[in-house]
């Protein structure tokens, strides 16, 4: 299917970046274990210091496990596909910035939810890289503030009650519907908009390959499902096309 396909669609979702020791945030032990998700929403977090303070807790753990992570075997095989010229562009629902970090091309990247490599100011608007709040924060800063403006800094990943950013989530769609290949790497497809474009690239004549430990809602129009690795995985695909090409 890789060496046919001329326009390859990757979409990535958590399970992609755990062989590289990101933790699972919502596993049993995750971050979400010892935080309520639905007290850190958008609403909340623009109206409480108090909550600013908790949410910023969470993202300094995020950003502790994530900062010094390394690409896994998945990440450099989509960059390999890229280098072939097969790789239209990865969506992916991941925030570490893995994928870039393994060369693949920002302009291939449709981040739906966000990045964790910066922050933004509400007010002002101006960006930061993630390390001048993080560096902030260990100055004894709780809710680190714009060095501009001294408006709130928020990390720019979408927040709980926040919208998905348009440009990207209108190019996904675009994407998904007129690739002829879409591979699905660790992702449940539970969380909609993101989860339907498997859906959009099978019913545009796509063929679809999921990847995943578990079984998810999609599994149905599949023409392929590979309960693997996906770091292994992808690194066997993209290899063995390589070969043929």
């Amino acid at each position: 299917m890789v060496v046919g396909a001329k326009k390859v669609v990757v979409f990535t979702g958590a399970g992609f970046s755990t062989e590289s020791d990101i933790p699972d945030f919502r596993g049993p032990q995750g971050v979400w274990s010892k935080f309520d998700p639905d007290e850190l929403n958008l609403p909340n977090f623009l109206r409480s210091e108090e909550i600013r303070e908790k949410y910023w807790q969470v993202h300094r753990l995020f950003w502790e496990a994530v900062k010094d992570a390394q690409p896994n075997k998945g990440h450099y095989a989509v960059t390999e596909l890229n280098n072939m010229g097969k790789l239209d562009c990865v969506i992916t629902q991941n925030t570490d910035g893995l994928h870039q970090k393994s060369g693949t091309p920002d302009a291939k990247m449709l981040e739906l939810h966000g990045t964790m490599h910066w922050v933004d100011c509400l007010d002002c608007h101006k960006r930061y890289p993630r390390d001048y709040a993080h560096q902030k924060m260990l100055a004894g800063e709780k809710v680190p503030r714009c060095g501009e403006c001294k408006g709130i800094l928020k990390p720019a990943t979408v927040a709980y009650g926040q919208s998905m950013p348009v440009r990207e989530t209108n190019e996904a769609v675009e994407r998904s519907s007129n690739c002829d290949l879409f591979l699905a790497a660790g992702s449940s497809l539970v969380v909609y908009p993101a989860a339907q474009m498997p859906v959009l690239a099978k019913q545009n004549g796509a063929k679809l390959v999921i990847i995943n430990f578990t079984d998810t809602p999609h599994d149905g129009y599949a023409d392929i499902i590979i309960t693997e690795k996906t770091g292994e995985t992808m690194a066997k695909i993209v290899a063995t096309a390589k070969k043929k090409l």
